[in-house]
């Protein structure tokens, strides 16, 4: 990079650090920083993965406003838009309403779901409902670190829920709760926490352990390696044997 570039990338708020390298000292708030340290991307909040066509046109005219040059489908169902200018992200923000969900403290990620008994003909339970009814519990909560939410309508668990968070997976008795799960560089199956529930013990159940993770976890610590640390013995006398819908000899 000339001195013309530097001097460029600085008045936009980068910094020339080490070994020649650029890094953002003032980052856009709600956008994650992309590798080549100069661009920004902002994704969309979707949850069960459930887009209108409105939606998307939305979508398309940001990124043609804005010179988007990558428009992604993560593997949470929702859509990044790749490549922002720091001095365009607010705005995009601001332009995509209610479908932008600006990335800021560790927080609820995503709510994923299958299509369930909606669409699917092997579907137990209806787990986009069920999505869209977690996603509005814990879209405005804060954690330890970040939280990702996996709904699966049958024990084909096409909603990845044995390696989220918290995973809801649906059968022909009802719902079953895993917690603790990962999919990253540490694989964990999630623990099983609870069987056949109602959507509302699902609910409840889910909430529970959200709020236990808050109140126990470390700062940055994944609910995997937390249970890692405190175990399912600690869970059961802690929390679970509180709850009136969950047999403890049963818990796995």
């Amino acid at each position: 990079m000339n001195s013309c570039e530097r001097q460029r990338v600085k008045e936009k708020g980068y910094e020339d650090k080490t070994k020649g390298e650029i890094t953002m000292t003032n980052d856009p708030e709600g956008a994650v920083r992309q590798r080549d340290g100069m661009t920004y991307a902002v994704v969309t909040r979707m949850p069960a993965g459930i887009v209108t066509s409105e939606d998307l046109e939305k979508v398309a005219e940001v990124a043609r406003t804005y010179r988007v040059p990558m428009l992604k489908i993560t593997s949470g169902q929702r859509i990044a838009l790749v490549g922002l200018q720091p001095e365009d992200v607010q705005k995009a923000i601001d332009d995509l309403g209610p479908l932008a969900k600006p990335e800021t403290a560790p927080c609820l990620k995503f709510v994923q779901s299958c299509l369930g008994t909606e669409m699917c003909r092997y579907g137990n339970q209806d787990s986009i409902g069920l999505a869209k009814t977690v996603d509005g519990l814990f879209k405005d909560r804060t954690f330890p670190a970040k939280v990702k939410i996996g709904i699966s309508g049958c024990p084909r668990c096409c909603g990845e829920s044995h390696t989220r968070d918290i995973g809801i997976m649906g059968t022909n008795r009802g719902w079953t709760i895993l917690f603790g799960g990962n999919a990253g560089t540490r694989p964990r199956f999630g623990d099983v926490i609870a069987r056949n529930l109602s959507p509302e013990e699902a609910l409840d159940c889910a909430r529970r352990l959200a709020e236990y993770y808050q109140n126990h976890a470390k700062p940055h610590e994944r609910t995997a390696r937390f249970m890692e640390r405190v175990g399912m013995e600690t869970l059961k006398s802690d929390l679970l044997a509180f709850l009136p819908y969950i047999q403890i000899e049963k818990v796995s």
